[in-house]
């Protein structure tokens, strides 16, 4: 069985980054892959590392039809079983290669994508059950609409210092991970950290409000305390420095920073958006706050650097949910067994 892989991401985000994680999983896993991303030097250099050459290509706009014929191309030349388009833009791609055909065509869906988007795919994946059930009742028949959640890695690597973020050793420490959009409402957990004064808070990621969130952090004075990190690449280092792990989005299909706090055996508080409130217990393997309120995100934050015992048992449950379901070896499982049933035609629910 032959499967290609096609990503046409952005530079970051969590969707590139599971992307890289997973292709490099089923890569260990033994399963012949070609992967293809959008020319991304960074992203190439790890998927090598990997052991995986990636093919790089524009994935422009709409008349970019050199990547169209380069795709074509090393699809007719690869002749995969199974070509596997992730988000809209490879999909779109994917969809009419010139000299390609023959393969089974499967869409992945990180959110409530558009389906008008996915409708040259014979099958989908949504990364949550309630995602999938969004794609038959978009009409896809309910035998090719598949739920397979993300994995996180459980490894572990030596702390980022604390003090060479100017973070004092002993203080509670908050970490934040995500893109810096509106979505992710990080404005909310920089207001819940002024609260309180004892809290340090570190936030990995970019985004187009960066600079308004620079602004509130020195319009509320915290600037000793609230650091933005930029994008990282070595979250498992932030989580072994970090006490506690805040995802206070505001929409949230599923929340990879969900699963990888529970996998580095940190501590979660979440806004109870549909992907964390469909997940998480509260007060059993993470507390979930109301979306959108400072003050009992603060509050939550507080109880947490207050009761050791709770911190205790927060992290032995989400450790035993995560070992249960959100391992890579599960992961991979599912999507080889998935590969294996899905050679076979499948269409349209009547």
């Amino acid at each position: 069985m032959r499967v290609l892989q096609a990503m046409a991401g952005a530079a970051h985000g969590g969707a590139e980054t599971y992307f890289v994680d997973m292709v490099t999983a089923l890569h260990r896993a033994g399963l012949d892959q070609k992967v293809v991303i959008r020319t991304n030097p960074e992203r190439a250099a790890i998927l090598r590392e990997a052991g995986i050459e990636p093919y790089e290509l524009p994935f422009g706009g709409l008349l970019d039809m050199v990547s169209r014929s380069r795709l074509g191309r090393i699809i007719a030349y690869y002749k995969p079983d199974i070509v596997q388009s992730w988000m809209n833009r490879a999909t779109r791609f994917v969809s009419s290669p010139p000299g390609a055909e023959g393969f089974v065509h499967v869409g992945w869906l990180g959110g409530y994508y558009k389906l008008s988007n996915y409708h040259v795919c014979g099958h989908l994946v949504g990364v949550t059950p309630d995602i999938r059930s969004h794609q038959v009742a978009g009409g896809l028949s309910d035998d090719c609409a598949h739920y397979i959640p993300p994995f996180a890695r459980a490894e572990t690597a030596p702390a980022v210092p604390r003090r060479s973020l100017a973070t004092p050793d002993g203080a509670p420490l908050f970490l934040g991970l995500g893109r810096l959009h509106e979505k992710k409402a990080f404005d909310i957990l920089i207001k819940a950290a002024a609260l309180i004064p004892a809290a340090y808070l570190w936030i990995a990621g970019d985004g187009p409000l960066e600079g308004a969130l620079v602004e509130l952090i020195e319009e509320l004075n915290v600037a000793d305390r609230v650091k933005l990190l930029g994008w990282r690449d070595d979250r498992e280092a932030l989580f072994a420095a970090a006490d506690y792990c805040v995802m206070p989005s505001r929409f949230e299909p599923f929340g990879t920073v969900m699963i990888e706090a529970w996998a580095q055996n940190v501590p979660l508080i979440a806004a109870a958006a549909v992907g964390p409130s469909g997940l998480i217990e509260d007060g059993d393997t993470g507390l979930l706050v109301p979306v959108d309120d400072v003050d009992a995100l603060a509050g939550a934050m507080r109880i947490l650097i207050a009761d050791p015992i709770l911190r205790a048992r927060l992290v032995a449950a989400a450790r035993k949910e995560f070992d249960a379901r959100f391992t890579e070896s599960a992961v991979v499982a599912q999507y080889l067994d998935l590969y294996e049933s899905i050679l076979k035609p499948c269409g349209p629910s009547n």
